[in-house]
């Protein structure tokens, strides 16, 4: 499965439902009351008149959208959702999004020893203890693979940083 279609499976069936029902009741709105109703859009074809009734609205199924995929996204990286996508929904212009693509936590990483999720940076898994990153010997603070020396304390790194101390 290609990765668009993973993260399209991040919006919840509500939202495509919200979408789909606000882009049909809004088109045929904009179609029946709007286009007959100003003397300018009269005088377009028809072809013209149903493109733009129903091509304009494809941006509202789009934004109902992004702010569903906010919705499922916030919630499987474990941030406050409902507040994300209030924000989404209530910024104007999208600023709530693209704010919260800025703000947004990394995935959790299933932990190798128990496989529960643990958010990123966590050096021990807080459910069975199994290190997750590479520690200093003397201070136990996280290290990276292939540092000489531990950023925090000074102190020489043994050669196989792979190992937790």
């Amino acid at each position: 499965m290609s990765g668009f279609k993973k993260q399209l499976q991040v919006i919840p069936g509500v939202a495509w439902f919200l979408g789909a029902a606000a882009y049909l009741g809004l088109s045929i709105l904009l179609f029946t009351v709007a286009v007959p109703g100003d003397r300018h859009m009269r005088e377009w074809s028809p072809i013209g008149q149903i493109l733009f009734s129903f091509g304009t609205m494809i941006v509202i199924f789009a934004y109902v959208l992004l702010v569903g995929y906010v919705y499922g996204d916030a919630k499987r990286r474990g941030m406050p959702y409902v507040m994300w996508t209030l924000l989404a929904f209530f910024i104007p212009d999208g600023i709530g999004i693209i704010l919260y693509f800025i703000l947004r936590k990394p995935m959790p990483k299933p932990c190798p020893g128990c496989s529960q999720d643990v958010p990123s940076g966590f050096v021990f898994c807080p459910h069975c203890g199994t290190a997750l990153q590479p520690t200093c010997p003397s201070c136990g603070h996280a290290v990276e693979r292939g540092w000489a020396n531990c950023p925090s304390c000074g102190t020489k790194l043994p050669s196989q940083t792979g190992r937790a101390a």
